[in-house]
Protein backbone atom coordinates (compact mmCIF):
# COMPACT_ATOMS: atom_id res chain seq x y z
CA UNK A 1 0.00 0.00 0.00
CA UNK A 2 1.26 3.42 -0.78
CA UNK A 3 -0.06 7.06 -0.67
CA UNK A 4 -1.82 8.33 -3.82
CA UNK A 5 -2.42 11.67 -3.52
CA UNK A 6 -3.30 14.36 -6.19
CA UNK A 7 -2.31 18.38 -4.97
CA UNK A 8 -6.39 19.35 -6.26
CA UNK A 9 -7.31 18.55 -2.85
CA UNK A 10 -5.37 21.71 -1.40
CA UNK A 11 -8.12 24.01 -3.64
CA UNK A 12 -10.54 23.11 -0.69
CA UNK A 13 -9.70 26.34 1.04
CA UNK A 14 -11.51 26.59 4.40
CA UNK A 15 -9.28 29.38 5.79
CA UNK A 16 -5.78 29.22 8.03
CA UNK A 17 -8.07 28.90 11.19
CA UNK A 18 -10.07 25.87 10.19
CA UNK A 19 -9.40 22.48 11.88
CA UNK A 20 -9.40 20.72 8.61
CA UNK A 21 -7.52 22.91 6.36
CA UNK A 22 -4.55 22.41 3.88
CA UNK A 23 -1.43 22.30 6.18
CA UNK A 24 -2.77 19.03 6.97
CA UNK A 25 -1.32 17.47 3.96
CA UNK A 26 1.32 19.92 3.29
CA UNK A 27 2.67 18.68 6.24
CA UNK A 28 3.51 15.64 4.31
CA UNK A 29 7.24 15.80 2.57
CA UNK A 30 8.26 13.83 -0.45
CA UNK A 31 4.92 12.78 -2.15
CA UNK A 32 4.84 11.91 -5.47
CA UNK A 33 1.50 13.74 -6.70
CA UNK A 34 -0.78 11.89 -9.15
CA UNK A 35 0.01 12.67 -13.17
CA UNK A 36 -3.83 13.47 -13.66
CA UNK A 37 -6.47 14.53 -11.17
CA UNK A 38 -8.41 11.71 -10.59
CA UNK A 39 -12.09 12.81 -11.16
CA UNK A 40 -14.96 11.22 -8.94
CA UNK A 41 -17.78 13.32 -10.09
CA UNK A 42 -18.89 10.79 -13.06
CA UNK A 43 -19.49 8.17 -9.60
CA UNK A 44 -20.93 11.23 -7.09
CA UNK A 45 -24.45 9.50 -8.42
CA UNK A 46 -23.87 6.19 -6.98
CA UNK A 47 -24.77 7.73 -3.56
CA UNK A 48 -25.23 11.29 -3.96
CA UNK A 49 -28.74 12.39 -5.54
CA UNK A 50 -28.31 14.88 -8.41
CA UNK A 51 -29.73 17.84 -5.87
CA UNK A 52 -27.15 17.35 -3.47
CA UNK A 53 -24.36 17.29 -5.99
CA UNK A 54 -25.84 20.71 -7.39
CA UNK A 55 -25.80 22.28 -3.64
CA UNK A 56 -22.24 21.69 -3.50
CA UNK A 57 -21.17 22.98 -6.67
CA UNK A 58 -23.41 25.77 -6.14
CA UNK A 59 -22.21 26.61 -2.38
CA UNK A 60 -18.30 26.28 -3.83
CA UNK A 61 -18.67 28.90 -6.82
CA UNK A 62 -19.95 30.82 -4.11
CA UNK A 63 -17.59 30.10 -1.01
CA UNK A 64 -20.84 29.93 0.89
CA UNK A 65 -20.48 27.44 3.88
CA UNK A 66 -23.22 24.70 4.27
CA UNK A 67 -23.44 24.98 7.99
CA UNK A 68 -20.92 26.24 11.01
CA UNK A 69 -18.46 23.52 10.46
CA UNK A 70 -18.36 22.99 7.03
CA UNK A 71 -17.53 26.28 4.68
CA UNK A 72 -16.45 26.09 0.95
CA UNK A 73 -14.36 27.77 -1.70
CA UNK A 74 -14.22 28.31 -5.26
CA UNK A 75 -12.38 24.58 -5.47
CA UNK A 76 -14.24 23.32 -3.34
CA UNK A 77 -16.27 20.88 -5.75
CA UNK A 78 -13.26 19.95 -7.67
CA UNK A 79 -11.87 19.20 -4.52
CA UNK A 80 -14.44 16.83 -3.42
CA UNK A 81 -15.07 15.52 -6.90
CA UNK A 82 -10.94 14.52 -7.11
CA UNK A 83 -10.82 13.01 -3.44
CA UNK A 84 -14.02 10.88 -4.63
CA UNK A 85 -11.94 9.95 -7.59
CA UNK A 86 -8.86 9.41 -5.61
CA UNK A 87 -10.91 7.04 -3.11
CA UNK A 88 -12.46 5.06 -5.96
CA UNK A 89 -8.48 4.78 -7.74
CA UNK A 90 -7.11 3.68 -3.95
CA UNK A 91 -9.77 1.10 -3.73
CA UNK A 92 -8.88 -0.57 -7.83
CA UNK A 93 -4.96 -0.46 -6.58
CA UNK A 94 -4.86 -0.97 -2.52
CA UNK A 95 -3.63 1.84 -2.00
CA UNK A 96 -4.19 4.84 0.61
CA UNK A 97 -5.88 8.33 -0.85
CA UNK A 98 -4.36 11.15 0.77
CA UNK A 99 -7.49 13.47 0.35
CA UNK A 100 -9.32 16.25 2.16
CA UNK A 101 -11.94 17.40 2.41
CA UNK A 102 -13.06 14.24 4.73
CA UNK A 103 -16.15 12.06 3.94
CA UNK A 104 -17.24 10.14 6.45
CA UNK A 105 -19.77 12.41 7.94
CA UNK A 106 -21.24 13.51 4.76
CA UNK A 107 -24.85 12.05 4.32
CA UNK A 108 -26.67 11.24 1.16
CA UNK A 109 -28.69 14.60 1.02
CA UNK A 110 -26.47 16.69 3.64
CA UNK A 111 -22.71 17.86 3.74
CA UNK A 112 -21.75 17.59 7.45
CA UNK A 113 -18.55 17.67 9.81
CA UNK A 114 -16.10 19.23 7.28
CA UNK A 115 -17.64 16.39 4.80
CA UNK A 116 -19.50 17.48 1.27
CA UNK A 117 -19.26 13.77 0.15
CA UNK A 118 -18.78 10.71 1.08
CA UNK A 119 -15.42 9.09 -0.11
CA UNK A 120 -15.73 5.90 1.24
CA UNK A 121 -19.27 5.22 0.25
CA UNK A 122 -19.37 6.59 -3.35
CA UNK A 123 -16.59 3.55 -3.67
CA UNK A 124 -17.90 0.96 -1.66
CA UNK A 125 -21.26 1.46 -3.44
CA UNK A 126 -19.10 0.75 -6.25
CA UNK A 127 -17.55 -1.88 -5.45
CA UNK A 128 -21.28 -3.17 -4.31
CA UNK A 129 -22.28 -2.38 -7.93
CA UNK A 130 -19.85 -4.82 -8.81
CA UNK A 131 -21.33 -7.95 -6.67
CA UNK A 132 -18.79 -7.46 -4.25
CA UNK A 133 -19.31 -7.48 -0.01
CA UNK A 134 -17.59 -4.47 1.24
CA UNK A 135 -16.27 -3.82 5.06
CA UNK A 136 -15.68 -0.82 6.30
CA UNK A 137 -13.63 -0.52 9.37
CA UNK A 138 -13.94 2.93 10.70
CA UNK A 139 -10.90 4.05 12.86
CA UNK A 140 -11.29 7.81 13.12
CA UNK A 141 -12.08 8.92 16.61
CA UNK A 142 -15.40 10.19 15.64
CA UNK A 143 -18.76 8.27 14.53
CA UNK A 144 -18.72 8.46 10.57
CA UNK A 145 -22.44 8.53 10.92
CA UNK A 146 -22.84 9.78 7.32
CA UNK A 147 -20.87 5.95 6.02
CA UNK A 148 -23.19 4.52 9.02
CA UNK A 149 -26.44 6.10 7.64
CA UNK A 150 -26.23 5.11 3.86
CA UNK A 151 -25.83 1.45 4.79
CA UNK A 152 -27.37 0.83 8.17
CA UNK A 153 -30.61 -0.99 5.77
CA UNK A 154 -28.20 -3.30 3.95
CA UNK A 155 -26.22 -6.88 4.27
CA UNK A 156 -23.67 -6.06 1.52
CA UNK A 157 -21.67 -3.37 3.67
CA UNK A 158 -20.50 -3.62 6.94
CA UNK A 159 -19.98 -0.90 8.83
CA UNK A 160 -17.76 -0.64 12.02
CA UNK A 161 -16.61 1.81 13.97
CA UNK A 162 -14.67 2.82 16.80
CA UNK A 163 -15.01 6.16 18.28
CA UNK A 164 -14.85 8.27 21.32
CA UNK A 165 -18.76 8.30 23.04
CA UNK A 166 -20.30 10.79 23.91
CA UNK A 167 -18.48 12.84 21.41
CA UNK A 168 -19.72 14.49 18.16
CA UNK A 169 -21.54 13.81 16.14
CA UNK A 170 -23.63 12.32 19.18
CA UNK A 171 -24.67 8.80 18.11
CA UNK A 172 -22.75 5.48 17.28
CA UNK A 173 -24.29 3.95 20.65
CA UNK A 174 -23.60 0.55 21.24
CA UNK A 175 -27.56 -0.66 20.59
CA UNK A 176 -27.42 0.78 16.80
CA UNK A 177 -26.64 -2.57 14.86
CA UNK A 178 -28.79 -1.70 11.53
CA UNK A 179 -32.16 -2.22 10.48
CA UNK A 180 -33.80 -4.69 8.22
CA UNK A 181 -31.74 -6.57 5.93
CA UNK A 182 -29.03 -4.26 7.55
CA UNK A 183 -29.78 -6.01 11.09
CA UNK A 184 -26.20 -7.00 12.26
CA UNK A 185 -23.96 -5.37 9.59
CA UNK A 186 -23.67 -2.30 11.71
CA UNK A 187 -21.00 -2.95 14.65
CA UNK A 188 -20.53 0.33 17.11
CA UNK A 189 -17.66 0.23 19.67
CA UNK A 190 -17.98 3.21 21.88
CA UNK A 191 -14.78 4.22 23.46
CA UNK A 192 -14.95 6.46 26.62
CA UNK A 193 -12.75 9.51 26.56
CA UNK A 194 -9.31 8.48 28.17
CA UNK A 195 -9.39 5.08 26.08
CA UNK A 196 -5.56 3.93 25.57
CA UNK A 197 -3.84 1.38 23.28
CA UNK A 198 -4.95 -1.64 25.17
CA UNK A 199 -8.67 -0.59 25.29
CA UNK A 200 -8.33 0.16 21.16
CA UNK A 201 -6.75 -3.09 20.59
CA UNK A 202 -9.10 -5.36 22.66
CA UNK A 203 -11.86 -3.72 21.03
CA UNK A 204 -10.37 -4.42 17.23
CA UNK A 205 -9.68 -7.72 19.08
CA UNK A 206 -13.54 -8.91 20.21
CA UNK A 207 -15.23 -8.30 16.60
CA UNK A 208 -12.73 -9.04 14.26
CA UNK A 209 -14.64 -12.14 14.03
CA UNK A 210 -17.81 -10.98 13.06
CA UNK A 211 -16.04 -9.08 10.57
CA UNK A 212 -14.15 -12.38 9.40
CA UNK A 213 -17.45 -14.51 8.88
CA UNK A 214 -18.90 -11.32 6.86
CA UNK A 215 -16.57 -12.73 4.13
CA UNK A 216 -15.56 -9.14 2.72
CA UNK A 217 -14.33 -9.14 -0.82
CA UNK A 218 -13.08 -5.41 -0.37
CA UNK A 219 -11.87 -3.76 2.91
CA UNK A 220 -12.05 -0.24 3.27
CA UNK A 221 -10.23 1.76 6.12
CA UNK A 222 -11.96 5.04 6.86
CA UNK A 223 -8.65 6.17 8.41
CA UNK A 224 -9.01 9.48 10.71
CA UNK A 225 -6.24 9.30 13.30
CA UNK A 226 -8.15 11.99 15.31
CA UNK A 227 -7.95 9.23 17.60
CA UNK A 228 -4.39 10.22 18.64
CA UNK A 229 -3.04 11.19 22.35
CA UNK A 230 -2.06 14.80 20.80
CA UNK A 231 -5.08 15.28 18.54
CA UNK A 232 -6.87 18.98 19.76
CA UNK A 233 -10.45 17.54 18.68
CA UNK A 234 -10.86 14.49 21.29
CA UNK A 235 -10.04 12.95 24.46
CA UNK A 236 -9.21 9.36 23.20
CA UNK A 237 -4.99 8.80 23.99
CA UNK A 238 -4.61 6.03 21.37
CA UNK A 239 -0.54 5.67 20.06
CA UNK A 240 0.91 5.84 16.38
CA UNK A 241 1.59 2.32 18.14
CA UNK A 242 -1.64 1.43 17.56
CA UNK A 243 -1.60 2.40 14.03
CA UNK A 244 1.11 0.21 13.08
CA UNK A 245 -0.75 -2.73 14.72
CA UNK A 246 -3.70 -2.01 13.09
CA UNK A 247 -2.57 -2.35 9.37
CA UNK A 248 -0.68 -5.18 10.41
CA UNK A 249 -3.77 -6.49 11.50
CA UNK A 250 -6.09 -5.94 9.02
CA UNK A 251 -3.48 -7.32 6.43
CA UNK A 252 -3.04 -10.45 8.17
CA UNK A 253 -6.73 -11.09 8.50
CA UNK A 254 -7.86 -9.87 4.98
CA UNK A 255 -4.44 -10.01 2.57
CA UNK A 256 -5.35 -8.70 -0.74
CA UNK A 257 -8.42 -7.17 0.19
CA UNK A 258 -7.34 -3.24 1.86
CA UNK A 259 -7.60 -0.04 0.72
CA UNK A 260 -8.03 3.15 2.54
CA UNK A 261 -8.61 6.81 2.63
CA UNK A 262 -7.88 10.02 4.95
CA UNK A 263 -11.04 10.77 7.30
CA UNK A 264 -9.80 13.48 10.14
CA UNK A 265 -6.33 14.14 12.17
CA UNK A 266 -5.45 17.50 13.22
CA UNK A 267 -2.51 17.60 14.97
CA UNK A 268 -0.35 18.43 11.67
CA UNK A 269 2.65 17.36 13.09
CA UNK A 270 1.33 13.82 14.64
CA UNK A 271 -0.64 13.19 11.40
CA UNK A 272 2.12 12.34 9.02
CA UNK A 273 3.74 9.59 11.57
CA UNK A 274 0.12 8.32 12.32
CA UNK A 275 -0.30 7.64 8.70
CA UNK A 276 3.11 5.84 7.57
CA UNK A 277 3.03 3.76 10.76
CA UNK A 278 -0.50 2.47 9.55
CA UNK A 279 1.12 1.82 6.01
CA UNK A 280 4.12 0.07 7.15
CA UNK A 281 2.07 -2.23 9.44
CA UNK A 282 0.12 -3.13 6.54
CA UNK A 283 2.97 -3.69 4.34
CA UNK A 284 5.25 -5.74 7.09
CA UNK A 285 7.64 -3.10 7.48
CA UNK A 286 9.05 -2.26 11.25
CA UNK A 287 6.91 0.52 13.36
CA UNK A 288 8.52 3.86 11.96
CA UNK A 289 7.60 6.54 14.89
CA UNK A 290 7.49 4.27 17.80
CA UNK A 291 5.65 6.14 21.04
CA UNK A 292 5.33 5.00 24.73
CA UNK A 293 2.15 2.64 24.46
CA UNK A 294 -0.73 4.26 26.79
CA UNK A 295 -3.13 2.54 28.82
CA UNK A 296 -6.15 3.47 30.60
CA UNK A 297 -7.69 3.41 34.26
CA UNK A 298 -10.00 1.26 35.73
CA UNK A 299 -13.10 3.01 34.95
CA UNK A 300 -12.49 3.78 31.55
CA UNK A 301 -12.34 -0.01 31.09
CA UNK A 302 -15.46 -0.24 33.40
CA UNK A 303 -17.36 2.10 31.24
CA UNK A 304 -15.91 0.45 27.89
CA UNK A 305 -16.97 -3.02 28.85
CA UNK A 306 -20.53 -2.02 29.56
CA UNK A 307 -21.05 -0.36 25.86
CA UNK A 308 -18.99 -3.77 24.43
CA UNK A 309 -21.11 -6.09 26.12
CA UNK A 310 -24.33 -4.39 25.17
CA UNK A 311 -22.86 -4.44 21.43
CA UNK A 312 -22.24 -7.78 21.89
CA UNK A 313 -25.52 -9.13 23.25
CA UNK A 314 -27.54 -7.77 20.71
CA UNK A 315 -24.64 -9.16 17.55
CA UNK A 316 -24.55 -12.56 18.84
CA UNK A 317 -28.02 -13.27 16.82
CA UNK A 318 -25.38 -12.85 13.85
CA UNK A 319 -21.98 -13.49 14.40
CA UNK A 320 -20.00 -15.70 16.84
CA UNK A 321 -17.65 -14.23 18.89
Amino acid sequence: MKILYHPSVLGHDTGDTHPENRRRLLAFEGLEPEPVAPDGAPFLELVHPKNHIETIRKHSAKAEPLDGDTVTSAGSFQAAAAAVGATILAMERGDFALVRPPGHHAYREEAHGFCLFNNVAVAAQKAVKEGKRVLILDFDGHLGDGTMDIFYRTDQVMYWSLHQYPAYPGNGSPVEIGEGKGAGFTINCPLPGGSGDDIFRHAIEYMLPAAIQFQPDVVAVSAGFDAHQFDPLLQLRATGNFFHWIGKTLQENFPGKLFGVLEGGYNEEELPGCVHNFLDGVNGQPLPYPETPSTSGLRIWETYELYLHQAAGLLTKYWKF
